[in-house]
């Protein structure tokens, strides 16, 4: 006869309610952009400017949607930011990947101080950069091609630091063992450290990706022709020809916006997982 173990009930605490109250409040304060950017898009222009405002429209314009997609070439735009942010995405995790290889689990010289003159980059403004690199695509003759939109973004401090701190936590068994067995640095990488790091390279890359689609400055500055163009950029150069009209901007917008909540809600899993366990989750 076994004996059912009863857990005794968690007492009532009054701060937990006020934190899970005041947490609701602050999400609902968060959402409330979205929602009005959300009835924006389905209101008539008689209705954008109404006092007192209306959350909810009296007739859903729901051609303001056709309206948007048809006034500018949005599946151009959509194929760029896909194509840039999938391959800015890919050659960041490659190069990532295996500088944090030889920081984390290579013994050469100078390795820290390497390490953390690397990390200096991450104080360094984008602005001070802006010129630089825009000289540098001038002269590679790359202007207003997906080498500038490409190349430039693809090597990350950031991600290198990321991918760094997780590979400090596996142990330095394996590549031992591995040598021993007679594999090289690379094999090393790409057959142990890379399959045991599928989470925080999950996450990286959804930092990466969600990063390069919502870029604007960048490829503002090294584009200039319609069929270069990104959604970001798109969308500014759509609010300047219809002067400013509200709830086409904001349909456009919505649907701008719909690849980076389908790619966080699949995500969202690796995403959490992979910042506790990538130096990022408050340990």
């Amino acid at each position: 006869m076994t004996l059912e173990r009863h857990t005794p009930p968690r007492p009532f605490r009054w701060r937990h309610v006020l934190l899970h109250v005041g947490l609701i409040i602050g999400s609902l304060i968060m959402l409330l952009p979205f929602f009005w950017m959300l009835s924006t898009s389905l209101k008539q222009p008689s209705e954008l400017f109404t006092y007192p405002p209306t959350w909810i429209p009296e007739n859903f314009a729901w051609k303001n949607y056709e309206d948007a997609l048809s006034a500018m070439p949005f599946d151009r735009f959509y194929f760029n930011s896909l194509f840039v942010a999938a391959s800015v995405m890919i050659i960041q995790v490659f190069t990532s990947s295996l500088a944090a290889f030889a920081f984390a689990r290579l013994r050469f010289k100078g390795r820290d101080t390497i390490f953390m003159i690397y990390l200096a980059a991450l104080m360094i403004p984008f602005p001070v950069l802006l010129i630089p690199n825009f000289i540098i695509v001038i002269n590679l003759d790359w202007y207003n091609t997906y080498w500038a939109l490409i190349v430039p973004p693809a090597f990350s401090a950031f991600s290198t630091f990321l991918l760094r701190q997780h590979f400090l936590t596996l142990p330095m068994d394996l590549d031992e063992a591995a040598r021993m067995d007679g594999a090289s640095s690379l094999r090393i990488w790409w057959n142990i450290i890379m399959p045991m790091s599928k989470t925080a390279i999950a996450a990286v890359s959804i930092f990466i990706f969600l990063n390069t689609w919502n870029d604007f400055l960048w490829p503002l500055v090294v584009t200039n022709s319609e069929e270069m163009r990104t959604v970001p950029v798109g969308l500014n150069s759509f609010q300047g020809q219809y002067n400013v009209r509200w709830n086409l901007l904001m349909a456009a917008a919505v649907v701008a916006m719909m690849p980076v909540l389908i790619v966080y809600a699949f995500a969202q899993k690796w995403f959490i997982r992979g910042i506790a366990i990538s130096g990022m989750g408050g340990r």
